[in-house]
């Protein structure tokens, strides 16, 4: 019966998500930062609630948050890995659907040598149900 709970537990545990921590800077060094009062106007975007989830689900799939480059990774590779070297586009497809296109940002990871091949892909995503239909890598 031990046995049972323990196996129970720890089935449940693994269905659970993990939740990777949030990084903030330590109080005295958050002090001296005030937010303004608005948003500024200008290089201001709106995202709709849909595009921001459907963007975060295609990320997810296209470079998840834990993976980590391997350990003998040149500088540009590990740029890769990084999720700032890669550019977001996404737009609505008709009912339901959300495209999102992942492409490497022409000026990351490029020290003197040609720009990164497009290493990106696309996504259609169901913003109802919210599960990947397909993707196309090049």
């Amino acid at each position: 019966m031990r046995h049972a709970l323990v196996l129970s537990c720890l089935a449940l545990c693994a269905c659970g998500t993990t939740r990777l921590p949030t990084h903030y800077v330590p109080p005295e060094e958050a002090a001296w930062y005030k937010l303004p009062h608005e948003l500024p106007t200008e290089g201001r975007k709106t995202l709709s609630g849909p595009m921001v989830t459907a963007i975060q689900l295609a990320m997810d799939d296209f470079l998840p948050r834990q993976t980590r480059p391997h350990w003998d990774a040149t500088p540009q590779e590990i740029c890769l890995y990084q999720r700032q070297s890669y550019d977001v586009h996404a737009a609505p497809l008709g009912e339901g659907v959300m495209l999102v296109r992942i492409t490497t940002n022409p000026g990351a990871c490029r020290w003197g040598r040609e720009p990164v091949a497009d290493m990106g892909s696309t996504y259609a995503v169901d913003i109802r149900n919210w599960r990947i239909l397909a993707i196309q890598r090049p």
